[in-house]
């Protein structure tokens, strides 16, 4: 059995399933719970974690969404060439 670090619940998982840096989530609370040590089993929360990683996958679409309007820019600018080609 192992206690929940946010919200002091007892926990009821197999001991002998979990490795270190395994996940777990709290039934009582939520929180997303990292196992630290198997020997003895203790466990740390990982919900600040999972904030920063989710702040850099914005960051990457914004980056993509920029990469489209610059292809878009692109494209007119073939077009005004084609008609200035044929007058």
């Amino acid at each position: 059995m192992a206690t929940c670090p946010e919200c002091d619940a007892d926990l009821e998982v197999e001991e002998t399933d979990l490795d270190v840096d395994d996940e777990i989530s709290c039934s009582d609370c939520g929180s997303t719970l990292r196992v630290t040590s198997t020997a003895p089993l203790e466990l740390e929360a990982s919900d600040e974690d999972d904030d920063e990683d989710d702040d850099d996958d914005v960051a990457d679409d914004d980056d993509f969404e920029d990469d489209d309007e610059d292809v878009d820019d692109l494209d007119e600018d073939d077009d005004s060439e084609k008609e200035d080609w044929d007058e």
